[in-house]
């Protein structure tokens, strides 16, 4: 005597050598013995031979319909073995082993049409339920037709109509639903081809261009409903201000609308000078709470790249709030007196109207006003004495500091961009190189630094609540507590230089505002608000900062392509990194021999890649020893001086 039984979701066949009853003892087809539980065995059969009955009853079950199968069932509950005498032969018929094995079989390979209630026992799917997973059935079929056809599409570099709409292309490339047919489709393509998603959408023509590209990855995660602003009513600047008696200059770049900063000096007979540091005070109109407030808030800075930026505050509001030339413009205003010996002996700080007399730009003023030029005697220019004092004040204010306003080596590179953004391809691009640290940059680094220090301090000393920048241990953070920024060498430091374009020094601007005028600042003392702000612009700020060096590398490397560089020379910072001579661009160097920070090298540029923003250099030669240029790791003197 044979048995079929189901082990392990297969089913088996075997002859009994002992049966118990409860239990049998079984040897395979293999020879291997076994013990199974009785109530395992689904049929007791003579013959054929173990061996036989599953190929024999295979081969018949191919032949059994199963939509006719499911017609003859009855709607109750059946064992495989009294529905196949049924089926075989009608009643009286006792249905052989391999009929009714094959009927099992045929049974079990549809769960659709049959489910299965327990061992060898079924019921028919009732119609409702078996026309829906029908239906799944087809609609899964289509769907694989579908993922077939578009990816041998996208093999070929066409792009399937599928994946026309723009929104669903934003989707593939940075935010993919693994759900969509679309997706399985691209996924399954990029796996073939072994290109990555955007370099195979980019061969189909569905990548404008890589500058697009970064563009567009950074818009939909940050700015989803467009970098426009809601039309809103500006505020005037209010009325009744005193007028300082100051004729002011802003320093900064050609490019620079957002003027938040300006300087005066005044002549004090027998005691030394005046000076004004003058900042923009958007805080006195954009009320907290107000429509620009939430504009503002969402945004917590404007975005920065090379050729436009995304500004915080829409550009009619910078128009009415920044220290343009030719104008009263309200200012929060911090005046030093200075000694000879360029020492500050006190400090005032004022809410006022200030006439800004010139905005200066760096490419005017810094051929006049240099350190050569400073060595050999200043000719005559406009503003040129009030310049000198300053950096004077600068030059021992640094020293009193005892930290360096800029470090050697890290320059700033001006991106200039000429052509249509909208056609980026076909746009070139000039990088300007400017050593930080001239004089120029020393005189305004120093003078933020002294605002943002001074006034950090009159919020500390009133109880104010603010948000600080804070060094401490090597690690720069924001704080609510007004604590040392040893890299700085103050004893706090609060953004408030530059409102119109940080949120963070609107809010230190209200709450100065609020000090100065013996009101209840607008966010108390461990409010949620204060919370809130602190670590949603610190999160925001860091993003902003690392998709503008994306750009910027973005265009470095058009500029590589640009102007057809083949090699270029470079210098060793550490660890096989690389300096690129002109360029804010570092790179790693695998097959650079070991060798010390300051050696120069020569580099071939082997391959760009566009999408990556990957650069591959391979080394060519070793060329002289530099003297190694300290790095300057601290942002924030960077950041006194924009």
């Amino acid at each position: 005597m044979h048995v079929l039984f189901e082990e392990d979701g297969a089913f088996k066949t075997a002859t009994i050598l002992t049966d118990n009853d409860t239990s049998l003892q079984l040897e395979m087809v293999s020879g291997k013995r076994a013990k199974i539980k009785a109530a395992n065995v689904l049929l007791r059969f003579q013959e054929p031979a173990p061996g036989d009955l599953l190929g024999q009853a295979e081969a018949l079950a191919a032949g059994i319909e199963t939509e006719f199968l499911w017609e003859c069932a009855g709607e109750g509950e059946f064992s495989f073995a009294d529905f196949a005498n049924e089926y075989f032969g009608g009643a009286g018929h006792k249905a052989t082993a391999v009929e009714a094995v094959a009927l099992l079989l045929a049974l079990h390979a549809a769960p659709i049409y049959f489910h299965r209630k327990s061992r060898g026992r079924f019921r028919k799917a009732p119609a409702e339920i078996l026309a829906a997973a029908l239906a799944g059935l087809e609609k899964k079929r289509q769907q694989a037709l579908a993922i077939t056809r578009m990816v041998d599409e996208l093999k070929a570099h066409t792009l399937p109509p599928e994946f026309a709409p723009l929104a669903l292309l934003n989707q593939l490339l940075y935010k993919p639903d693994r759900n969509r047919v679309e997706t399985k489709a691209l996924e399954a393509a990029c796996a073939e081809t072994g290109l990555s998603t955007a370099h195979l959408l980019e061969k189909c023509g569905a990548i404008a261009s890589a500058y697009d590209y970064h563009l567009q990855r950074f818009l939909l995660e940050y700015f989803p409903r467009g970098t426009g602003f809601p039309p809103t009513d500006l505020p005037l600047p209010p009325t009744g201000l005193a007028q300082a008696e100051v004729q002011a200059f802003s320093i900064d770049d050609a490019t620079t609308t957002e003027i938040d900063d300006a300087f005066s000096l005044q002549t004090l007979p027998g005691i030394g000078w005046r000076v004004g540091i003058h900042i923009a005070a958007p805080g006195l109109v954009v009320a907290p709470g107000s429509a620009l407030d939430a504009m503002a808030r969402e945004r917590l800075s404007t975005v920065y790249m090379p050729g436009r930026k995304i500004t915080m505050l829409p550009e009619a509001a910078v128009e009415h709030y920044t220290l343009a030339a030719d104008r009263n413009c309200p200012a929060l205003s911090l005046y030093l007196t200075v000694s000879p010996e360029f020492e500050v002996t006190a400090h005032e700080s004022r809410i006022e109207m200030v006439s800004i007399a010139a905005n200066l730009r760096h490419h005017d003023i810094e051929p006049l006003f240099n350190e050569e030029t400073l060595a050999a005697g200043l000719a005559p220019f406009p503003f040129g004495a009030e310049l000198k004092v300053l950096w004077h004040l600068a030059n021992a204010c640094e020293g009193r500091r005892g930290k360096a306003s800029a470090m050697p080596g890290n320059n700033d590179y001006n991106f200039a961009i000429a052509g249509d953004l909208a056609d980026p391809e076909n746009c070139r691009v000039a990088i300007s190189e400017r050593r930080r640290g001239s004089p120029l940059d020393k005189l305004v680094a120093e003078l933020m630094i002294i605002a943002n220090s001074t006034w950090g301090g009159v919020l500390a000393e009133h109880g104010v609540p603010a948000i600080y920048r804070a060094q401490t241990g090597g690690k720069v953070r924001m704080t609510t507590s007004p604590l040392p920024h040893e890299g700085l060498g103050v004893a706090q430091y609060a953004w408030s230089s530059s409102p119109l374009r940080r949120y963070v020094d609107l809010l230190n601007q209200w709450q100065l505002i609020a000090c100065l005028n013996g009101d209840t600042p607008p966010f108390k003392a461990k409010s949620d608000a204060l919370f809130a702000t602190l670590r949603d612009f610190e999160l925001c700020y860091a993003a902003y900062a690392e998709f503008q060096r994306a750009m910027e590398r973005y265009w470095c490397l058009r500029w590589l392509r640009q102007e057809g560089v083949q090699t270029i020379d470079a210098t060793i910072r550490r660890d096989n990194m690389a300096k690129l001579d002109h360029l804010p661009l570092i790179e790693r160097v695998a097959s650079a021999p070991e060798l010390k920070a300051g050696q120069r090298i020569r580099l071939a540029v082997a391959s760009i890649d566009y999408l990556t923003l990957e650069l591959g250099c391979r080394y060519l030669e070793t060329l002289d020893l530099a003297p190694v240029e300290p790095e300057n790791s601290n942002d924030d003197l960077a950041e006194a001086i924009d």
